[in-house]
């Protein structure tokens, strides 16, 4: 059985095509969320291995849900997704304990190679 991710992103392309990267690389998709308040609830309901979480979302944004999963679970492993030119959110995503980020548009061995990186 492959390790269960949840992925966060407020646009249904995003989720859909990294669902469709992991899908192909053995990887089970548990659940999806469009935002930060939705992913803590998910993240809570189905214990992911591993969450894929965009930074800018309306609701709550990607860093402080991370935070929030963070503090419930100090191992949670996230992955932060970001858009070009992101690098100072970036930098706040990773002190905030997040394990790696991954810049759309995607590149599939990027992703399998990060998600890889933080499950080990």
């Amino acid at each position: 059985m492959g390790q269960r991710i949840l992925i966060v992103d407020d646009a249904a392309f995003m989720r859909m095509m990294i669902k469709d990267i992991l899908s192909k690389n053995g990887f089970e998709v548990v659940g999806e969320a469009q935002d930060g308040a939705e992913a803590i609830e998910k993240y809570n309901e189905l214990t992911p291995d591993l969450v894929t979480m965009d930074i800018t979302m309306p609701e709550m944004d990607g860093i402080t849900s991370l935070k929030k999963i963070r503090e419930a679970n100090p191992q949670a492993k996230i992955i932060m997704c970001s858009a070009m030119g992101q690098q100072a959110m970036v930098i706040d995503a990773i002190q905030a304990g997040a394990k790696d980020f991954i810049v759309k548009p995607f590149q599939a061995d990027r992703v399998i190679e990060a998600i890889q990186k933080a499950l080990n």
